[in-house]
């Protein structure tokens, strides 16, 4: 079948930023959060565990039998939630009506199983990585017809990774486990990285001043833009956690003399970063550790950034991991916190796409939660909060520049011969998906600049500080 041209689709939208949006999906889909039925689910969280103890011991009233039914309540709130939510999934994704022009299906048994009816994300995009159904024409074109072809429910795979996978991580999160994960993502290659973030080597979101910016030049935008928002400033110790490939500790030290440290647990990413120091001919002034934040020698630091990284530290540790951050900064220093986030506002696309992250290619990231919990983790540990800055926008106009750079047909060559087709697509999804995600407010990304909340914080420093800056 033939790519259908989106000058000729009446759903396509072409925008300022060069990509397309379509029509939103059915209101049930986009209201899912609003409809969710708490009552029922408050309601079978009273009724089931009075049954059971009316059925072990009768309806005589009694202390015991009323901590006893408080108990079951307890255990039993998650496995109703999960039920009910697994129902009014499969109730919402009802709404939207069918059209399969933007698949073709490869193999005959997944073809048989799914022909005329809408596939549900997770075994889709699982054929789609095996080689089981091709997309029709341009994936992320197509991507944004998804809810014609696609309905987002929860399937017996994502419960399977919930339970035993995600639950797991995040009560454990030992170093051991956070190791493994790290050096099996980001050790996987430079070459591959480099297919997709192009030459400033930088995996978080950029700052785009107008469309017509390039990937580089939104990226050195970001740079310059943190190190403005906090005062940085020559001979100031900079500690940057989550370093990456070294682009954040150079551009400070080169061009803001400061004393930069970058910390990452990548073996590969300390490599490339330390090679490109010495290129920088900032040997002196720079440098990269390779180990776990939590065995970062204690120093205080005037200024710590830590850019998409928080998500890695996990939930149960973030207010240990605030905590220690607090300690390491200098009583006049400030923190830099980018950090990406999922809406509290949610539709179940949200989960389905956050459960993929979660599996393929951020694992343990489950620290990525609403502004409100991010904001409460920081003024627990003593911060103040300066500001707080959403740049979701940004990050779908970055991502889908390292969607194109993945599809230019020299990387994409390169990444088919090395790394095969089940990765290439993998990632061409993961950046497509991810591309409208951030674009329709599924995740977003916060800049939030933060200092010790004490007296003696001289916050005269932000008295018309953008007048100031230089972008």
């Amino acid at each position: 079948m033939a790519a259908r041209s989106k000058g000729n689709d009446p759903k396509y939208h072409k925008t300022a930023w060069g990509w397309g949006r379509t029509e939103p999906p059915s209101p049930a889909e986009v209201l899912a959060f609003r409809l969710f039925p708490w009552k029922l689910v408050y309601a079978l969280v009273v009724s089931v565990p009075l049954c059971i103890v009316h059925l072990a011991l009768g309806w005589s009233f009694s202390v015991w039998s009323l901590l006893v039914t408080v108990g079951l309540g307890a255990v039993l709130l998650m496995p109703i939630l999960s039920v009910v939510l697994v129902c009014h999934s499969y109730v919402v994704a009802a709404s939207s009506p069918l059209d399969q022009q933007y698949i073709t299906f490869v193999d005959k048994d997944f073809e048989r199983k799914y022909k005329g009816k809408k596939i549900p994300i997770e075994p889709l995009y699982e054929a789609y990585f095996a080689g089981k159904i091709d997309i029709v024409g341009d994936l992320l074109e197509s991507l944004y017809q998804r809810y014609s072809f696609a309905k987002f429910v929860f399937t017996w795979e994502h419960f399977r990774f919930f339970v035993f996978q995600l639950i797991p991580e995040l009560i454990v999160h030992s170093k051991q486990q956070d190791n493994d994960q790290v050096r099996d993502h980001y050790d996987r290659g430079n070459d591959f990285y480099g297919a997709f973030l192009g030459e400033t080597m930088i995996y978080t979101s950029g700052i785009f001043h107008d469309e017509n910016n390039t990937l580089e030049e939104a990226q050195r935008n970001k740079l310059e833009l943190v190190c403005q928002k906090i005062h940085m400033k020559k001979g100031e110790r900079h500690l940057d956690i989550g370093c990456g490939w070294g682009t954040m500790v150079i551009h400070a030290a080169k061009n803001y003399g400061t004393d930069s440290t970058g910390v990452t647990l990548a073996r590969e990413q300390t490599q490339f970063a330390t090679q490109r120091i010495e290129e920088n001919k900032v040997s002196s002034s720079a440098r990269i550790l390779c180990m776990d934040y939590r065995d970062i020698p204690f120093k205080k630091y005037n200024k710590i950034t830590c850019l998409e990284m928080a998500e890695h530290v996990g939930v149960r540790l973030f207010p240990k991991f605030m905590r220690q951050v607090y300690d390491m900064l200098e009583d006049d220093g400030v923190f830099y916190l980018q950090i990406a986030g999922l809406r509290r506002a949610w539709q179940y696309e949200d989960f389905m796409w956050g459960l993929f992250m979660g599996k393929y290619v951020f694992p343990g990231a489950d620290a990525s939660c609403p502004l409100a919990w991010v904001i409460d983790q920081a003024e627990g540990a003593g911060f103040e909060v300066h500001s707080v800055e959403t740049v979701g926008i940004h990050y779908s106009a970055t991502i889908k520049r390292w969607y194109d750079n993945w599809n230019k047909p020299e990387n994409k060559k390169h990444i088919l011969a090395k790394y095969g087709q089940h990765w290439f697509r993998k990632w061409a999804w993961f950046l497509a998906w991810s591309t409208i995600i951030a674009e329709h407010g599924s995740a977003t990304c916060f800049q939030i600049v933060l200092h010790k909340n004490t007296r003696a914080f001289d916050r005269n420093r932000y008295i018309a500080e953008r007048a100031h800056w230089k972008i």
